[in-house]
Parts: C-alpha cells; structure tokens; sequence
C-alpha cells in the first residue's frame, strides 16, 4: 500500500510540475508589459527599467523559470548577496526565514511558503487574494454537491421504483437536459425568472454574495439566501449524473436474488431499500461525486461571475479583463494543486477499498 501512495504522489509531482511548466511559459509568451500594466501607460523609462529587474524580467528565460519554480517550492536557494530585500522572498528580510543550511558565499536554502508573486493592479500578493476567495468558492462547490447527490439520489430511487412511469420517463428526460445545459445559460436563465420575474415570491437576489453591506453603515451581515440559485445552478449538472447512476444501479441491485430473498422473509419495502438495495448501489455513485466534486471546486467560474459570487471565479474574470497575469497564474496553479491532491485521496481510498488496483 505505501508503494502504490508513493507512485500515486510521485505521478501527481510529474503532473503538476507539466502544469507549471506549460503556464509559466504560455504566460511569457502574452503581449503586455507588466511594468507598464503596474505603473500605468505614462511611466518613465528609467521606472519600467527599475520595475522589470525588481520583478526579473530582465534575466534570459530559462533564469526566469528557474526562478518562477523556486518561487513555488517550499524549499529554496537563494543568493546570499541578494537576500535583503529579495522580491521572490516578498521582501522578507534575510532574518525573517527560516535557513536550512548555508553554501558559503554563495547562497542560503530557506523553508518558506509558495510564493505567487504579486497582483499587477492592486500589489497585493496574489496568495492573500486567493486566500480570501477559496473559502467562498468552496462554500458553494460543498453546498452544490449536497443538493445533488440529496436530491439525485431520491428522485434516481424513486425512479426505478416506478420504472417506465410518467415519473421515470421525466426523470430522464429532465437529467438529459440538465447534463447538456451549459453552466452560463441556466445561471441567466435562473436568476431572470427566480430573481428578476418571480422576486416578489423567491425574495431571492439576482446577484450577490456570502455576506451583504448593511445600507446603514452597520457592517457587513451574512446573507445566506444569495447561496440558493448559485448552489442549485451549479449542482444542475451532478444532479442529472446521480439520478442517471441512482437509477440504473438500483434497477439492477433490485434484479439480484438477495433482494428477493429479503423480500421472501416478509421485510419491509422501505427496509429493503434502505438497508440492503441501496447501500450496495452507492459505489458508482460515490465514484461520481468525488469526481464531480473536484470539477466543480474549479468549474464555477461562469456561475460566480453571473451571480456576482466573490470567489475564485470573479477573483479570475477580473484579472483576465485586467491583464492581470500573476493573479490569473496562481489561480491556476491553485486550482490544479487542488484537483491533483483530491484525485490522489480518491485513488488512495480506492486502492484501499480494492487491492486489484494496487496493482495497476
């Protein structure tokens, strides 16, 4: 076991640094001086010179990648003559890290955090703006995935109870439909008709976020009913997997002779169902939303922009409409850790759950 978790990470390290790699130089290769994008168009020369050797733009590329991975690794090298005020270190002063060991004259390897540069247009570091995004972005990602797999797995039991009912004959109908919505579209399409037609029923806003202005200078409150259309929006297409899964598992877990035998022995329907049918139909539907869950951790940006969500998604419309790459490169590189290190729980867990794949 500790084999296949050490070969599971070792391909995930591979995969992320191919990641990093093809963004770092797909980046490079963009138009746009980020000195002038951070100074504005009637900087000197003399203060765009300044600011590409501040940020390294000056060095050959090859020093730039260099650079860029010993930005991102958690174990660093760095010259001892430049340390003091090293803009890779985000201006953290030689003491303030912490030192492994020394090479001499050369150079010092520290242990610090990622770091993600800064933000072109507002200089903040582009960690802290991810930082304060994420927790929303997931909020409604977790949110998401429980109003699908919830809701997915009644109508998808209900479903096959009534095989080729009115019930049963929508149910499919409704989850081919709901997987071939665009995201985009059913954001619209909702907030115009739950949120703009049907307000005065809903009470339900067309845009807005976890937490709300007060109109009296109070403070920020909580608002939560703003989660419910990005939530379900989000959830639509999870939705339409699990019923389609919940549906044809259970119809062929309810064939099996164990379930007429239970039957035989005068149990419950409700019984049956709950406590022998479904249980051994949740594999491929927990097999499902794992996988969907860590789709939508990263897929929501065209919901959060629509409902004007302050996560991950806006904090990226908004660097793309500002050339604003360091905030657009950490956003990606996050959101592929975060992907990476979920499939590798997932093949860990399955491996634990079934030794064949070990073997894989």
């Amino acid at each position: 076991m500790l084999r296949f978790i050490s070969r599971r990470i070792l391909y995930g390290f591979f995969v992320l640094l191919g990641v990093i790699t093809v963004v770092f130089f797909l980046f490079n290769i963009l138009p746009g001086d980020p000195a002038r994008m951070m100074m504005g168009q009637r900087a000197d020369i003399a203060s765009i010179e300044t600011i590409q050797r501040d940020l390294g733009l000056d060095r050959p590329v090859h020093i730039q990648y260099f650079n860029f991975l010993n930005d991102l690794s958690p174990v660093s090298w760095y010259n001892q003559s430049d340390i003091d005020g090293y803009w890779y270190l985000d201006h953290a002063k030689y003491g303030d890290v912490p030192v492994l060991f020394s090479t001499g004259k050369e150079g010092v390897f520290v242990l610090k955090k990622p770091y993600l540069r800064r933000s072109y247009q507002s200089q903040r570091p582009v960690g802290s703006i991810i930082g304060e995004a994420f927790p929303n972005t997931a909020l409604l990602a977790v949110v998401s995935i429980l109003f699908a797999m919830i809701a997915g797995i009644v109508i998808g039991i209900f479903s096959a109870l009534r095989r080729d009912t009115i019930f049963d004959r929508s149910a499919l109908v409704l989850s081919v439909l709901g997987m071939s919505l665009p995201s985009f579209f059913a954001a619209i399409l909702f907030a115009w008709v739950f949120a703009y037609m049907l307000a005065d029923v809903t009470g339900l806003n067309m845009v807005g976020s976890l937490y709300a202005v007060d109109d009296f200078g109070r403070g920020e409150y909580l608002e939560l009913k703003n989660l419910i259309l990005p939530a379900i929006v989000l959830g639509i297409r999870p939705l339409a997997v699990v019923v389609e899964l919940t549906r044809n598992s259970m119809l062929e877990v309810l064939s099996q002779d164990y379930i007429r035998t239970a039957y035989a022995k005068g149990l419950t329907k409700f019984r049956v169902i709950t406590r022998h049918a479904l249980r051994n139909a949740l594999n491929p539907i927990i097999t499902a939303i794992s996988g969907w869950f860590a789709s939508l951790m990263a897929g929501a940006v065209f919901v959060e922009y629509v409902f004007d969500w302050k996560g991950l998604g806006v904090v990226i419309v908004d660097a793309l409409e500002q050339y604003d790459f360091p905030v657009i490169m950490g956003a990606v590189l996050f959101i592929s850790v975060m992907l990476i290190a979920i499939n590798i729980f997932i093949d860990i867990v399955y491996g634990w759950l079934d030794p064949r794949i070990r073997l894989q």
